[in-house]
This record gives structure tokens, C-alpha cells and sequence, in this order.
């Protein structure tokens, strides 16, 4: 299971540590529940992906983590931020990214937020069919154009992006007038943007969406006399957060969709275009690790619920997918694992189950668990329901931690209310 953890977790005398931090510490300090980041395994993943696509322009799809240190660190990598809504917007541009690093996204974007883009000097992905007239009335000079192919990618139905019917993009037929009304209005439409879906381990539903996107571009050729410069080809990449789900190396999807946008545009006869792609979960969804207390153990016939200091507010990925995670006895990982549990939150739904079955030391009430691979789309989706205080997060690198997200309090939910 330690492979699940980030790179830098290691067991000592039975309890974890992350970035050279016990974990016990790190609750001690900061506060259960808590979201533990590894800046190595960041900076790592990072590194392998620049590596494997030295080509290429790399935005993290900062959706996964909105979050200023982390869009530093990232940058620090050379890679930009993929944002969707001024408020992402604003947190890359307080992390000090320039606008050639930023691509801006969004179904439903706002006047305001393409004011907000154009003022920033970013790369706005048009999603809709009067895009052009909006983009051009707020000043935004760089466009990509969304086209939705029709690939049905294996994934849950939810995150899957690129079907037919799909709320974004455009089909072909509006994506060359979308491109056609672009050129005329003035726009530098620098080319085209995919997404096919997330949580993706292997590449296939990539490659048959380059494939199309190709023949795409060919007929803009031939209709337009135009071909895109830039083919941004999403994210989607996954990551394992179970032993029994399969590896997905970062580095192997994204160099298997750079050689397929070579070979299908060379199959159409096109000059290869400039590759940029938009991981978000893959850069940070194994960094994360939650740490939770266990305020109560209730043994029934046939089950034992472990409730714990936490659950659906800072985790909402179980209920909205059915993602499956495991967790580890942070502080007792070296005793035998020979009860079989289920973790509950502390939230008034039946449905609020973090992890359905997992093997564990017999747990006791203050037991510390560890559940890994949550640095994505969790305390970014997190919410306060039940008037929960959202959670902290803080960074972990040689020893030490620094908080990156203070935690919520009571008081700041009270300063809301008139």
C-alpha cells in the first residue's frame, strides 16, 4: 500500500512519515482533518512529464488544486495553469503567472471573466457558439476553438467529456464556423483543444480522438485554408488509488499522445502543430495525502463502522463517482491488519462512506488514519455542509511543514451570515 503514499513517505517504528514529518506531529500541530502535500513528489511528477514531452507546453488543470504555493511550485517546473472561473483566474495570477501561461476554460464564462482574461494576456478556449462576438467585445487577442468528437471514453459517466451531447465544446460542423467567424472578426486563433475525459490509464480514447481531430484540421484546410498552430490535448491522465486498480505512468500517457498527434497529422499531410496538454490529478492527486482522527468505533454484527473527524465535505469524490480509497493506520501501521472495517464521516447521511472495506489494526476512538492519493478534486470540491469549517492544508519538504491553506473556523462561517 506504501505506493499509493507520496514518494517521500516512509514507515518508522510503525508510523508514517511524509516529507520527513511524522504524522502524529502533523496532526498535533495543525488539526485533524488535515491535508498533508509532498512538494518532492509534485516537483516529481512534474519532471517526469517534462521529460517524457520535452516539446511540449504544460498548464496544470488547476481545477484539481486551485491553491497559490502549489501554482508556484508548479510554475518553478515551468508549467502554467489551465483556470476555469475568474476565481482560478485570480489565484494564477496571484501565484505570479504571466498570461502566456494560462489557458482559461469554461462552458458558461462570464463578460466579466473575459475581461478578467483579456487583462491577464490569456489563451481563451472558445466552448460556444457566440464565443467569438463575446471574446472579441472583451478584448481577448488568443483563441483555441473546443471541438467535441463523439469518443466515448472508458470512464465513469460523470468526467466524461468528449461524447456526443457532451455540455462542452462544439461538434465539427460549429467548430470550423466558430474558427471561421475567429478569423474574420480578427482573432488570432492559434488552433484547437480536445478533452476526451478523466481518470484515463490507458490511451487509447486519446489516440482515436487525435485521429478525428486530424481530420478535423484537414478539412479546415481545405474549407478555411487554415490549419491550428497548437493542438491542446487535455488532461485526463489517471492516477491509482487503490493497490487493485491499474499503474498509469505519467509520463508513458503523455508521450503516447504526443507520438499519436505526430502520426495523425503527418497522415493528413499537415505540418505538426505545437503540442500542450493540461494534467491536473496526475500532478497532485498522489502528492495529497488526508489525515483524519477517529472519534468513534461501532462493532455490529457482521460490521464495524469507524467514524471519523471528517467525510463528505472534504471528500465529496465517493459519492459523486464512486472513487474508491484505502487508508492506513498512520501511527499502528506495523501491527497486523486483521479487522475488516468500514470509514464513515461524520455527516447526518447514510450515504457519507469514505472507504467501504478496508483492513486495519482493531481500530481504537483517536486512532490517526492516513487515507492516501486525495491531493485532487477533493479539498478543491470540498464544501461546508453540516456548517463543517473546511480543513487545512499544508506542505511537506525536508522535515518540515509549511501551511498552505489555513483551515476554516466557525467564526468564518459566522462572518458570512448578515
Amino acid at each position: 500500500m506504501l505506493g499509493l503514499f507520496p514518494d517521500s513517505a516512509r514507515l518508522d517504528a510503525g508510523e508514517l512519515l511524509l516529507g520527513g514529518v511524522r504524522a502524529s506531529d502533523l496532526a498535533e500541530r495543525h488539526g485533524t482533518p488535515l491535508y498533508v502535500y509532498c512538494e518532492a513528489t509534485i516537483r516529481a511528477r512534474a519532471r517526469e512529464l517534462r521529460s517524457a514531452v520535452p516539446g511540449a507546453e504544460l498548464f496544470f488543470g488547476s481545477k484539481a488544486f486551485p491553491n497559490v504555493a502549489v501554482l508556484r511550485l508548479l510554475a518553478e517546473e515551468g508549467i502554467g495553469a489551465d483556470v476555469a472561473s475568474a476565481g482560478e483566474l485570480a489565484l494564477a495570477r496571484a501565484a505570479g503567472l504571466p498570461g502566456e501561461r494560462l489557458v482559461v476554460h469554461g462552458n458558461a464564462k462570464s463578460d466579466e471573466e473575459l475581461r478578467a482574461a483579456a487583462a491577464a494576456g490569456a489563451t481563451v478556449v472558445l466552448d460556444g457558439g457566440d464565443e467569438p462576438e463575446h471574446a472579441l467585445a472583451a478584448g481577448v487577442a488568443r483563441v483555441l476553438v473546443r471541438v467535441t468528437l463523439g469518443v466515448e471514453a472508458d470512464t465513469h459517466e460523470a468526467v466524461r467529456t468528449g461524447h456526443h451531447g457532451s455540455k462542452f465544446g462544439l461538434p465539427p460542423d460549429a467548430a470550423l464556423d466558430a474558427v471561421r467567424r475567429g478569423l474574420e472578426h480578427g482573432l488570432e486563433v492559434a488552433g484547437v483543444h480536445v478533452h476526451v475525459g478523466s481518470q484515463l490509464a490507458e490511451p487509447e480514447a486519446h489516440g482515436a480522438t487525435v485521429a478525428l481531430l486530424a481530420r478535423f484540421a484537414a478539412r479546415c484546410l481545405d474549407e478555411l485554408g487554415w490549419t491550428p498552430e497548437v493542438v491542446d490535448a487535455g488532461g485526463g491522465f489517471a492516477v491509482r488509488h487503490v493497490v487493485e486498480e491499474p499503474e498509469a505512468p505519467l509520463g508513458r500517457l503523455a508521450r503516447a499522445v504526443a507520438d499519436e498527434v505526430e502520426r495523425a497529422w503527418d497522415a493528413q499531410g499537415l505540418p505538426r502543430p505545437r503540442l500542450w496538454l493540461e494534467p491536473g490529478r496526475a500532478l497532485v492527486g498522489q502528492a495529497g495525502v488526508t489525515l483524519y482522527r477517529v472519534r468513534s468505533v461501532k462493532r455490529l454484527e457482521g460490521s464495524t463502522w469507524v467514524a471519523v473527524d471528517g467525510g463528505m465535505s472534504d471528500n465529496p469524490r465517493p459519492q459523486l463517482y464512486g472513487a474508491r480509497y484505502t487508508a492506513l493506520s498512520a501511527t499502528r501501521a506495523g501491527e497486523p491488519t486483521d479487522e475488516t472495517v468500514s470509514v464513515a464521516g461524520l455527516h447526518c447521511e447514510s450515504g457519507d462512506v469514505l472507504i467501504d472495506d478496508v483492513e486495519l489494526p482493531p481500530p481504537r476512538t483517536g486512532d490517526l488514519l492516513a487515507v492516501p492519493v486525495t491531493g485532487a478534486y477533493t479539498l478543491a470540491m470540498s464544501s461546508t455542509y453540516n456548517a463543517t469549517p473546511r480543513p487545512g492544508a499544508v506542505l511537506v519538504a525536508d522535515g518540515t511543514a509549511r501551511e498552505i491553506r489555513r483551515r476554516e473556523t466557525v467564526d468564518d462561517l459566522l462572518a458570512l451570515e448578515p
